[in-house]
């Protein structure tokens, strides 16, 4: 009886050895996922372990350990044929990335059927006054074009910035956010930009992008434009900007409006319709330079600009973006070599596969362990 305890008593103290030992070597068991459930990419910060995962679709990040001197650098990218088709289904072999003409490894990579988180932010300033209800429906047909799986937060500004709903796959609830909506007074743009750039895409992992609807004129921020451009630049998530016009009697007020829109006659702006006393804008460089901020948010982080001067352009720019986020690729590597603050380097994203176009930034600016993209 002895004997049989002590051996007991052995063996439980070298299996318990064992164990103790495999638990301090750092190395982690691996599991295969589930089938149909994506594992998603665990990633800590700059200094920290990163788990292999692979999900159904083929969206990995590779790798097991996270070198903790950079940072990941994340490059969404839209792959079309020469006829303007988008090309789906293409893996991970079939791309290359290239920084200042050396050959990255590819750390990240998430297919066009991974989801999406996007952040719709609304402007809801005066000028929308006489649409509104239009701009919500184009806003949720929007949505209803987006995959199931994609989700959703809604935000309006005008002189106050307001969470409409937190982000969700419940297309009820993003629905009754968007009616919601109710215009105001002055127009915090440049504010809630520094909103969304700083604190709301911070809290959704994988991937995201921002889609704003606006003039593009700030009336009443206290960040500015150069600030949140730059701000746009350190930003992994493309921006898409649908552009109205609320200089005059443009299409979206349902008048002829002037070709091109912005009108204005002999130089001075036109006023708004049905807005007593107010103009589209102290004086038409207003909308110059509102264009100009437009297309420096979209350029800056990869996104698009498209200009809605009519309620059909606006919807058919939603269909636009939606479409494009539904076939977009997301790519991410840790670049070979440490650079310097400052330093631009230039991105070169390729296919494999012959007589495709490829759609992405071009470029990125080293800020020690942040990077900032740009095209």
């Amino acid at each position: 009886m002895k004997k049989t305890k002590l051996s007991l008593t052995l063996l439980l103290s070298v299996s318990f050895l064992s164990f103790n030992i495999y638990a301090q070597s750092g190395r982690k068991r691996t599991t295969e996922p589930k089938p149909g459930k994506t594992q998603p990419a665990k990633t800590v910060g700059d200094a920290g372990v990163n788990e292999s995962r692979v999900g159904p679709e083929g969206e990995t990040v590779e790798g097991d350990v996270i070198r903790v001197d950079t940072s990941l650098v994340m490059v969404p990218v839209t792959v079309l044929d020469r006829n303007g088709r988008y090309v789906p289904q293409l893996r991970r072999e079939s791309f290359r990335v290239l920084e200042n003409g050396v050959e990255q490894k590819i750390a990240y990579f998430a297919t066009t059927d991974a989801p999406f988180s996007v952040v719709l932010l609304i402007d809801t300033s005066g000028s929308t006054r006489l649409r509104l209800d239009d701009i919500q429906d184009a806003a949720i047909k929007f949505v209803d074009k987006l995959k199931p799986s994609d989700s959703v937060m809604v935000m309006s500004f005008d002189d106050r910035i307001d969470v409409k709903c937190k982000a969700t796959t419940d297309r009820n609830v993003i629905s009754k956010a968007i009616r919601r909506t109710r215009t105001g007074g002055g127009t915090r743009l440049y504010d809630a930009v520094e909103d969304i750039l700083n604190k709301q895409l911070k809290t959704m992992p994988g991937r995201k992008a921002v889609v704003l609807f606006t003039d593009g004129v700030d009336t009443a921020s206290r960040a500015s434009y150069d600030s949140t451009i730059r701000l746009a630049e350190e930003s992994d998530a493309p921006i898409y900007v649908v552009d109205y016009d609320t200089s005059g009697t443009g299409a979206i007020y349902g008048g002829g409006g002037i070709p091109g829109g912005r009108g204005t006659i002999l130089g001075l702006p036109l006023p708004r319709p049905g807005i007593p006393g107010s103009t589209g804008g102290a004086t038409p460089g207003d909308y110059r330079r509102a264009v100009k901020y437009l297309h420096a948010l979209s350029n800056a982080t990869g996104g698009r600009f498209y200009s809605g001067d009519s309620l059909f352009g606006i919807a058919q720019a939603f269909t636009w973006i939606a479409e494009e986020l539904g076939r977009q690729y997301s790519l991410g590597y840790y670049p070979s070599t440490a650079g310097k603050d400052g330093e631009r380097r230039q991105i070169k994203v390729r296919v494999t596969e012959a007589d495709l176009v490829v759609k992405a930034r071009d470029s990125y600016v080293y800020s020690g362990s942040k990077y900032s993209a740009s095209r």
